[in-house]
């Protein structure tokens, strides 16, 4: 009988290969939406500290000049304008990581349909043989018998 040969073999290697793609798309994604994440993290201490400084400033019982508190007033709108570019780019690294989970789990579902459709055609090969191999089997213990047979009939 001949070897097994799995028909979309080629169509199974491809796959596997996009999928391996798909999940270091999906880590960059990750990756990328932590750092961004990281950011948005300093930018939060900046302001942090800012406010710190100013509440330090303005408790003092010091003069706070006019000029001092536009600084402060420049800085805290620069910051919130920051922070909220920076929010919006995790809104987008969030859908694009999103998008490249969908795409993994998409090419992952379709991989298993097909390693099932590979494993069932090799059951069915399996069976074919040792079908194969039954009838075989079969025709010597027939053969046998019949000279057996004609043996004792001399």
């Amino acid at each position: 009988m001949k070897k097994f040969k799995f028909q979309l073999e080629t169509l199974l290697r491809v796959t596997r290969s996009k999928k391996e793609d798909a999940e270091v798309a999906f880590a960059e994604a990750s990756r990328s939406l932590e750092e961004k994440r990281a950011v948005m993290q300093q930018l939060l201490e900046e302001m942090q500290r800012g406010q710190a400084e100013f509440e330090r400033i303005t408790q003092a019982g010091k003069r706070v000049t006019v000029g001092k508190l536009m600084d402060y007033h420049n800085f805290f709108n620069w910051k919130r304008e920051q922070i909220e570019i920076q929010q919006q780019i995790i809104l987008t690294a969030k859908a694009e990581r999103q998008k490249k989970l969908k795409e993994l789990l998409d090419l992952m579902s379709y991989l298993k349909s097909i390693e099932q459709l590979r494993e069932k055609r090799l059951q069915e090969y399996k069976d074919a043989a040792l079908h194969e191999e039954q009838k075989m089997l079969d025709e010597i213990g027939l053969q046998l018998f019949m000279r057996n047979g004609k043996r004792d009939a001399v």
